[in-house]
């Protein structure tokens, strides 16, 4: 067994820059044929030119269902599959205590970051997995910050928390055919991010985690990699918290 996905047809929301795209780029490395979409059709251009010749992209706000069933659509168009989902489209349109966010926001922030992934799953199921030959892979991007707390972050993290459960729930109800996996990064150095990382605001957090450093793209797209191989056909259902050893850091003692 090994890393490669020759043979394979992935689809990447969200592909056009950080996560997506480092995803794509170490699934087409790997043998894989790659669609990406985002919503800007110049990035997602550029991306696909900087990936190679195993990736093809379409512009599509995922957030929109008729632009996420198009969007699977002319994946299956042009490549005859799905084997492999990655629900990595995101947004946060909201900073502040979770108990003051208006309607709209909270709306936009669990109908692209947690509806979004559902759709996505019930199309490319229905219209391929559920029939197709078996090995077929999701995986949902999600967040350290749906596993704890947090002052600013908290419809964010509501948001990322029902990935996670939505991933056991799928992983249970799609096996055989299906495993399905979670990833939930920290901080990652994308721009998505540069907020929270650039300059030494990035070097205060470093220094909070075990191992030393905020993490890279490469990090989460390595993880991906393994799990939708072959490595990975005996987990499914599982979230990875790649954070650099964030969760289990000790707390520094209150000062008087």
């Amino acid at each position: 067994m090994d890393l490669r996905l020759e043979g394979k047809v992935a689809l990447v929301t969200g592909g056009s820059r950080g996560i997506g795209r480092g995803i794509a780029a170490a699934f087409a490395d790997a043998g894989a044929k790659v669609m990406i979409a985002s919503r800007s059709a110049e990035a997602c251009e550029e991306a696909s030119m900087a990936i190679g010749t195993n990736c093809e992209w379409v512009a599509s706000n995922v957030g929109y269902s008729d632009q996420a069933e198009a969007l699977v659509d002319h994946t299956l168009e042009v490549f005859g599959a799905i084997d492999i989902l990655v629900n990595n489209a995101g947004a946060n349109p909201y900073a502040g205590p979770t108990i003051d966010i208006d309607l709209a926001r909270w709306d936009k922030t669990i109908q692209v970051n947690m509806t979004a992934p559902l759709i996505l799953t019930q199309l490319a199921w229905h219209r391929y997995m559920k029939d197709g030959p078996g090995g077929s892979s999701v995986i949902n991007i999600s967040s350290v910050g749906g596993l704890s707390t947090n002052p600013l972050l908290g419809a964010y993290g509501v948001a990322k928390a029902g990935v996670i459960h939505l991933t056991e729930q799928l992983a249970a109800e799609l096996g055989p055919k299906v495993r399905v996996n979670c990833i939930a990064p920290g901080l990652i150095k994308t721009d998505f991010a540069r907020i929270l990382w650039d300059g030494e605001r990035g070097d205060a957090v470093a220094g909070t985690y075990p191992l030393g450093r905020l993490g890279e793209v490469e990090d989460i797209a390595g993880c991906a990699l393994w799990l939708v191989s072959p490595l990975g056909s005996w987990v499914t259902g599982q979230t990875i918290a790649m954070d650099g050893g964030g969760l289990v850091a000790f707390k520094p003692e209150p000062t008087e």
